[in-house]
């Protein structure tokens, strides 16, 4: 079955770094794309970043623009969201989706930024 595992999370000081991490297993990962989305707390959830499968297109919310930069590994089944200059309203729970026929999510990672 389709697994997603986020790994990655934490607190970190405004202007810091984290890097996000997801492991994908039970599909085939190469061939399809994958999505960072993000909850704060009683907020919709919001997609941050998308890339293809190839990893040629890839999109940003524009809140994030410039900070944020996803990446995949199609040898590893990984895609990650490496997140520079931190800021407190990026805090959130970060997910991990893969539309495969259906949408799957992994369980989230904590993100809290603050000093």
């Amino acid at each position: 079955q389709v697994q997603l595992v986020e790994s990655g999370g934490g607190l970190v000081q405004p202007g810091g770094s984290l890097r996000l991490s997801c492991a994908a297993s039970g599909f085939s990962f190469s061939s399809y794309a994958m999505s960072w989305y993000r909850q704060a707390p009683g907020k919709e959830r919001e997609l941050v970043a998308s890339i293809s499968s190839s990893g040629s297109t890839i999109n940003y919310a524009d809140s994030v623009k410039g900070r944020f930069t996803i990446s995949r590994d199609n040898a590893k089944n990984t895609v990650s969201l490496q997140m520079n200059s931190l800021k407190p309203e990026d805090t959130a729970v970060y997910y991990c989706k893969a539309r495969v026929g259906v949408s799957y999510w992994g369980q989230g990672t904590q993100v809290t930024v603050s000093s």
